[in-house]
């Protein structure tokens, strides 16, 4: 990529000296693969939260006492605060430090988790989880730091597992919390987290270094606010529209807000001088499609998290319920989180021979292989454990592959807001994902037993839109400009040069 004074030249991130600049030197490699495993372990942590709640969904109207309804809001409130937390927390990461941001995000994750242990009631346990959501951006923050602290040889893998540890932290977490909610007090699960928590926050100051790199300026409140009230327009009318109805008032007017308020957000950020989302990089072909490939690749990942588990714990009377518990089902589960673990490394170095786009294209491959064969292969536990565990592969090629691509377009200045969007983005396509899935099982429905479940053709539905979803994926894929492989990994010349006129030093 060419620069302003049409440098074109890419050079490796430790080309540029400690001290030149201000811009640091990578750590050691024996240092850095410290760092790299307190900052995934924050990651499967912070991750964790999102299925943390899933063992306690069926009693959460008994344990809280309110409706059905009313208790959804227990998971919409995590979903709202992280999709709204997790572009700020990296702006703000970007402006004033971001293991300082880091650590922040990990604080408000202890504090909503020990508020939602000491709760029995729906409001504190909403607001406990809304601040356990504003974790969520501890992810791109994770990447973030990588990128600014690891020397070229561990970059690649570093940032695969970080990536994946967005699955790999839901699949483990179903069973752990299931086997905590069954075997002890429920308010166990919410200490457990806030004590993890502030393990993370120890690990981070003691081993993960600050670097000095900063985007000057003030924060965009404007920015902020305006992102805020058109996604929690939008995921408030995708999440809830099942419950409200999609064609009730309140549902359209909420995806009318939407509208007008992200199209005026976006009017006004292309005039800010320092805006929160830099919405002329977002808009370079590298970087729009690959957040639009993020979208639909979310979509296809969460839709197995939404059959597999409820196929296996549905009774053998409907034909074709396996019958089995939650924390079985939770088992079940588990390994496809331990195979993305695995897997990224292998996302690495096929990033590092082809590309990034290559990855992605190649996970998305898997991913729609594995949806296809899921449809005749639902019968029989062995056989859905192979199924997540092949969708699996593709999920980690696909997400360790997106962070690369952003990075390779953006200024290091920017890492943490563009890597922050990208993280939205995949939340966007699982939220669309559980209202979409959602409908299909909610309208395909069979009686037995004196009760309804989804009927069969609802999960192989479901199965084939994600199928369909992981083939948009690629088609998406197709269109990110393609890059030498010998460019992976590297930073153009010009971003950091430009980065350095950014730097202050770290207080």
């Amino acid at each position: 990529m060419s620069g302003p004074s049409g440098t074109s030249e890419p050079v490796p991130t430790a080309a540029i000296p400690d001290g030149a600049g201000g811009v640091p030197a990578p750590l050691p490699v024996d240092r850095s693969g410290i760092v790299v495993a307190v900052l995934a372990f924050c990651g499967v942590v912070v991750a964790l939260m999102q299925t943390l709640v899933v063992p306690l969904l069926p009693s959460l109207p008994h344990l809280l006492d309110t409706s059905p309804a009313n208790a959804s809001w227990v998971v919409t409130a995590t979903l709202l605060s992280g999709a709204v937390c997790t572009p700020v927390m990296g702006r703000l990461g970007d402006m004033f430090g971001k293991r300082r941001i880091l650590v922040v995000s990990l604080g408000l994750m202890v504090v909503g988790s020990v508020l939602c242990a000491l709760s029995d009631a729906l409001l504190p346990m909403v607001i406990g989880r809304f601040l356990q959501g504003a974790s969520f951006g501890v992810i791109p923050l994770g990447i973030s730091i990588m990128r600014d602290e690891l020397p070229p040889a561990k970059l690649g893998s570093a940032i695969a597992l970080m990536s994946a540890t967005l699955g790999i932290g839901g699949a483990i977490g179903l069973p752990v919390a299931a086997l905590i909610a069954q075997n002890t007090d429920w308010h166990m699960m919410f200490w457990a987290a806030g004590a993890i928590g502030a393990v993370d926050i120890a690990l981070v100051l003691f081993l993960v270094p600050e670097s000095p790199i900063r985007l000057p300026g003030r924060f965009d409140f404007a920015g902020a606010a305006g992102l805020s009230v058109g996604l929690i327009s939008l995921l408030l009318a995708i999440t809830k529209g099942g419950d409200w109805g999609w064609g009730s008032p309140i549902t359209l007017g909420l995806l009318g807000v939407a509208l007008v308020v992200l199209l005026a957000w976006g009017y006004l950020e292309l005039r800010t001088a320092q805006p929160l989302v830099d919405l002329r990089i977002s808009a370079k072909p590298q970087v729009l499609f690959t957040n639009l490939a993020s979208v639909v690749v979310g979509f296809a990942m969460f839709a197995q998290s939404l059959v597999f588990p409820q196929i296996l714990m549905n009774p053998e009377v409907t034909g074709y319920g396996l019958g089995k518990s939650m924390v079985v089902a939770g088992m079940c589960m588990a390994p496809s989180g331990i195979v993305m673990m695995l897997v990224s490394p292998l996302s690495a170095r096929l990033s590092s021979t082809y590309g990034p786009k290559v990855s992605l294209m190649a996970g998305t491959v898997v991913i729609a292989i594995g949806y296809a064969l899921s449809v005749f292969m639902i019968d029989a536990v062995w056989k859905i454990v192979t199924m997540a565990v092949l969708s699996a592969v593709g999920v980690a090629l696909a997400y360790a592959a997106m962070p690369s691509l952003i990075m390779q377009a953006v200024p290091i200045s920017e890492t943490g807001s563009a890597t922050g969007l990208n993280t939205l983005m995949r939340s966007i396509g699982t939220s669309t994902s559980s209202a979409v899935i959602g409908v299909v099982l909610a309208n395909m429905t069979m009686h037995t037993g004196g009760r309804e479940f989804p009927a069969h053709d609802a999960f192989t539905t479901a199965l084939w839109l994600g199928c369909g979803a992981a083939v948009v994926g690629f088609v998406v894929a197709v269109f990110i400009p393609g890059r030498k492989p010998s460019e992976a990994g590297q930073i153009p010349a010009q971003t950091r040069q430009d980065s350095t006129a950014s730097v202050r030093t770290s207080s």
